[in-house]
């Protein structure tokens, strides 16, 4: 899974569909966990992920939990339907928030909205 450091302020990582997306949410969280103080926004594109479980939301709630305890922001995007239906039955549509594309997360945290 590439990290791209699109700024000071900002990562972007790029996850794969299972089974390396468990393993890229580990190393996107490592990584996160290592930034002490003056971390980076996070942006999670998930375009090519088709499937997520119990495991895969899980690793995202921890990562939302340390994104949030370092006063940064958490942006995922391009979520596809799939994915997306069961984003809308657990209830994570109200915790995370959502764009349809990088350009537009990279837009929303460069804008503070």
């Amino acid at each position: 899974m590439p990290i791209n450091e699109w700024s000071e302020n900002i990562l972007i990582a790029e996850v794969n569909d299972e089974p390396a997306f468990s393993e890229d949410l580990e190393m996107l969280m490592r990584r996160v966990e290592q930034e002490e103080g003056s971390g980076h926004d996070i942006i999670v594109n998930m375009k090519p992920v088709t499937y997520v479980n119990s495991t895969n939301i899980a690793q995202l709630l921890k990562l939302r939990k340390t994104v949030i305890a370092g006063n940064r922001r958490l942006r995922i995007c391009a979520v596809n339907n799939q994915v997306w239906s069961v984003i809308l039955i657990t209830g994570l549509d109200k915790l995370f928030e959502f764009t349809d594309d990088v350009s537009t997360a990279l837009a929303s945290l460069q804008l503070g909205v």
